[in-house]
């Protein structure tokens, strides 16, 4: 009788990522599935229950046990480090889940995609127990299946748009024609909006167009682009400030582009604000610098952090509610960076 090859292998046995790839779904789902959590839709969970029958999946009783304790550990996902607006949020976030027990672990968004690094899928597999998403980031579908799996909310961002996904944000529209209102009322009738992505400038690009045609003005004049970036800021305003028709006055989507219109001003020969008013939004600690002093859209920085701290940890609570959005007024700060339009602009 032949002795058995010792240097046979065993069938490999297929595994929660196999399940996945069968299923078409993601990995989180799946282990959702194995834990017969509840809210998952019958169509969902059987097409998970399929592809392990299919496979003759079996899943670790070790892992399972395992994927049931809670970390007591959130995710915070943040879009992009270099903007000051994302450090004020999370003063406030992280103050709020430390209150309520929990430990907050960083991720980078901008960084880790340089790098290659899927960092809301690690933090999902890491276990932690909820997420929040600070800011709009690219990471769409990421989110996506890690709110299948944990409680998800964003703040300072609407996207992605997901069912039973809390948003803490600033009344975008409302601080946008607060700002582009105070250059009308300062007398500028020359004026441009930098818009930036995602609903948020969407909303922001809406309520500059609603003050601008109020006051019989063009809001399409000196329409750019001007991202989120200091760079972007700069290349946006520039693109304007060579121009024979120049605007007097620059709305920019947040503060980090102002910046960068300042810095196209002053390689123009242009001074702010005589010869050209600049606002921002966020009203980071960037635009209380003494030599910036920026006027900026106050966005409540701090309220939204607390309060998607809060709609996190009451999530943890009561998993399957009904989606809430909480809107944090916005309001303006006026400093020396705006001022009337030039004599005969």
């Amino acid at each position: 009788m032949p002795e058995p090859d010792a240097g046979a292998r065993s069938p490999r046995q297929p595994t929660i990522r196999d399940v996945a790839e069968r299923a078409g779904v993601s990995k989180s789902l799946v282990s959702l599935v194995l834990r017969d959590a509840p809210h998952v839709s019958d169509a969902r969970r059987m097409v998970v229950l399929e592809a392990i029958a299919e496979l003759g999946y079996k899943p670790n009783a070790h892992a399972r046990g395992l994927s049931r304790t809670k970390s007591d550990t959130i995710g915070v996902l943040l879009n992009d480090l270099r903007n000051p607006w994302f450090v004020d949020v999370l003063e406030a976030l992280t103050a709020t889940l430390h209150a309520s027990g929990l430990s907050p672990v960083l991720a980078d968004s901008y960084t880790d995609q340089r790098v290659g690094r899927r960092s809301v899928e690690a933090m999902v597999q890491q276990g932690i127990d909820g997420l929040v998403v600070v800011g709009t980031t690219p990471e769409f579908e990421a989110i996506q299946a890690a709110a299948e799996v944990i409680p998800v909310v964003l703040a300072g961002t609407r996207d992605p748009k997901l069912p039973n996904v809390d948003i803490v944000v600033n009344d975008d529209a409302a601080g946008a024609r607060a700002a582009t209102q105070h250059l009308i009322d300062l007398g500028h009738t020359h004026i441009a909006h930098l818009s930036g992505p995602g609903e948020i400038g969407q909303l922001r690009l809406a309520g500059f167009r609603e003050a601008m045609i109020d006051a019989g003005l063009d809001p399409e004049e000196f329409a750019e682009t001007g991202g989120m970036s200091e760079e972007s800021g700069y290349a946006a305003s520039r693109r304007l400030l060579v121009r024979r028709k120049r605007p007097t006055g620059i709305f920019a989507f947040n503060d980090i582009a102002a910046i960068g219109a300042l810095s196209a001003a002053a390689d123009q020969g242009l001074h702010v604000p005589s010869d050209l008013s600049v606002v921002g939004y966020d009203n980071t600690y960037l635009s209380r610098i003494r030599h910036l002093s920026l006027t900026s859209v106050d966005n409540g920085n701090f309220a939204i952090g607390v309060q998607a701290g809060r709609f996190l940890a009451e999530r943890l609570e009561a998993p399957v509610q009904l989606q809430r959005i909480h809107l944090v007024p916005a309001t303006l700060e006026v400093r020396g960076s705006t001022a009337a339009p030039p004599a005969g602009k």
